[in-house]
């Protein structure tokens, strides 16, 4: 064997031995620069303080009656009764006929009135606001977990902001802080 052949194979040896070292004491491997985001699932907050719940409600009410005691249609319809009454017989007959019909007119007008006047309706819009507990109700999200995976360790961590698809690692730390974009200058 010559001399150059040994000395490459002792260099060759050496090469090798040193990566064996180097990778066996971390040197040479690279931190990994970003955790990849598995899952993200957002926190949010219920509850709070009792509130009213607020809804503008269509009401119906009987409207105002002018006529309380339905005077007008009880007048007009003895009038009515009257006339008609009086078209009927003769003589003293056609007296009490005339006298009947104001009756039943009077009666009938009076009754007509009183069931126009209880269709006669108003709608008008009221708001109407019921209290309503504290919880159920979502106030929105306040956070995120996160599902990551660094290397081969995988692991959960809550952060204020939806990381996207990596974090960013520095010196084998997550870092959970948003990263403020630098100034042009």
């Amino acid at each position: 064997m010559g001399k150059a052949m040994i000395v490459g194979v002792v260099c060759g040896a050496l090469g090798l031995a040193a990566s064996g070292m180097a990778s066996a004491y971390g040197l040479g491997e690279r931190e990994p620069e970003y955790a990849d985001v598995l899952a993200v699932q957002p926190v949010r907050e219920e509850g709070g303080a009792p509130r009213d719940a607020c809804r503008e409600v269509e009401v119906s009410r009987p409207a105002e009656v002018k006529d309380q005691q339905q005077i007008a249609g009880t007048l007009i319809g003895a009038v009515a009764g009257g006339l008609l009454g009086s078209q009927v017989g003769s003589g003293s007959g056609k007296k009490l006929a005339a006298v009947a019909g104001a009756v039943a007119g009077g009666y009938a007008g009076n009754k007509i009135q009183e069931t126009l006047q209880a269709r006669n309706t108003q709608t008008t819009t009221e708001t109407r606001c019921d209290g309503v507990a504290g919880n159920g109700y979502d106030y929105g999200v306040v956070g995120y977990d996160v599902k990551y995976r660094l290397g081969q360790e995988v692991g959960w961590v809550r952060m204020d902001h939806d990381p996207g698809a990596q974090i960013p690692v520095r010196n084998g730390r997550l870092q959970l802080d948003r990263e403020e974009p630098s100034p042009v200058w």
